[in-house]
């Protein structure tokens, strides 16, 4: 089980910063930017096998806002640059791939069906991460008063 946790997490780490030069984030930030595609992988890694894929999308899309914003005071630099470095393990692109595909095979159902899920899971990420940004502001002016 140790094995096949520390290969999703190298490539997830590898795939996030090499997403983060190609966005043209600062080459300092690369690391934290892999880091946090790294976290969120590995999050949905685990919890997906017992749960369901958008359970596990959520949760790892709140860590991902969560992480976002500690990087972005730790290091003084947008929150943007980490968040969406660190969505791209998670992004739905091969269940959007096979639903174009099965629509060219006129095979219109199987295509809805993969369609509707990566709609579904696209829909779960931008729903995780206003989900942290209303934690983070709801953490924040607790600690104001």
């Amino acid at each position: 089980m140790l094995i096949p946790i520390i290969e999703q997490g190298l490539t997830s780490f590898i795939a996030s910063l090499l997403f983060g030069l190609i966005f043209n984030a600062p080459k300092n930030m690369l690391i934290p930017c892999g880091t946090v595609g790294m976290l969120s992988w590995l999050i949905y890694f685990v919890i997906e096998p017992g749960y369901q894929a958008v359970s596990a999308t959520l949760a790892a899309t709140v860590v991902i806002g969560v992480m976002s914003q500690l990087f972005a005071r730790k290091y003084k630099q947008p929150v943007i640059i980490f968040s969406v470095a660190g969505i791209i393990p998670l992004v739905p692109g091969g269940l959007s791939y096979n639903a174009m595909r099965y629509f060219v095979q006129n095979d219109y159902s199987t295509a809805v069906e993969h369609a509707a899920k990566a709609l579904i899971l696209a829909g779960t990420i931008a729903v995780g991460l206003v989900l942290s940004e209303v934690l983070n502001q709801a953490f924040r002016r607790k600690v104001k008063s």
